[in-house]
């Protein structure tokens, strides 16, 4: 029996704009009924609509999402507060270590960025607020998956492929396991060139007034400029001592 509470028209536009992404920036018509299962009639009436109030654009042949998208991760972020709590602390961050920080949340296999300043450009492609990368392959990832019980990490593992992006990326799944509950046991992460090569990063979770892990905060180089030991010396401290001020923060929030 259908749930009468269920609106189908509701689920095919969500449909239609959760279509988009990496690799399917700019779709045809035809591509975006294939991808969301719509006949060409539905989906072109979707798109239009969508079009009308401004949250796809269109030269007539192809259609990609604007930035007008952006506002319902803006009101995410409001309704938590995380980002407006995070900034000064990641500024502070960035300032006192000289290198890039930044803030994210874990959303199942990806982990999404609410909080970033930049010293220095890390990856080849940009990063910024609302980008999605891949949790397994990165430092905050793996400390916001340490959040997780070992049942609920163990369901993760199941429904989730990692994906190999570089050699030092993990795509076994026990291995991985054992990497996030040392995560858990030490209270942070290191990422060498798991997502790109010549990259590391160091990360440690955020946690609410109950200890629940929240987001993850991290600092970012280039791998040539210091050893994974060095960093974790060096780094370390500080950012422990800013993931407590956040959190503080998001308490009196």
């Amino acid at each position: 029996m259908s749930d009468p509470d269920f609106v189908n028209s509701l689920a095919r536009g969500l449909a239609v704009m959760s279509c988009f992404g990496k690799g399917h920036e700019k779709m045809t018509l035809t591509e975006v009924a294939q991808r969301t299962d719509l006949t060409r009639g539905t989906a072109r009436r979707f798109l239009l609509t969508l079009c009308k109030l401004g949250y796809i654009a269109t030269d007539e042949k192809h259609y990609w999402l604007t930035h007008k998208v952006l506002k319902f991760s803006s009101n995410y972020l409001a309704t938590f507060g995380l980002g407006e709590a995070a900034y000064s602390h990641i500024q502070a961050l960035t300032d006192a270590l000289d290198e890039t920080s930044s803030m994210a949340v874990l959303d199942d296999s990806e982990i999404v960025y609410v909080a970033r300043v930049e010293k220095y450009r890390i990856y080849s492609n940009r990063i910024e607020i609302g980008t999605r990368l891949p949790a397994h392959s990165t430092s905050m990832g793996l400390v916001l998956l340490s959040g997780y019980t070992d049942a609920e990490l163990d369901a993760w593992l199941a429904r989730n492929e990692l994906v190999k992006y570089t050699p030092n990326t993990i795509s076994d799944k026990r291995k991985l396991k054992k990497i996030v509950q040392a995560a858990r046991k030490d209270g942070y992460a290191l990422s060498d060139g798991a997502l790109e090569l010549g990259v590391r990063s160091l990360s440690v979770p955020i946690r609410d007034k109950h200890s629940a892990v929240i987001a993850a905060i991290n600092v970012v180089s280039f791998a040539g400029k210091m050893s994974g030991e060095m960093m974790i010396e060096r780094y370390l401290p500080i950012l422990q001592e800013k993931a407590k001020k956040i959190g503080y923060a998001l308490e009196r929030d």
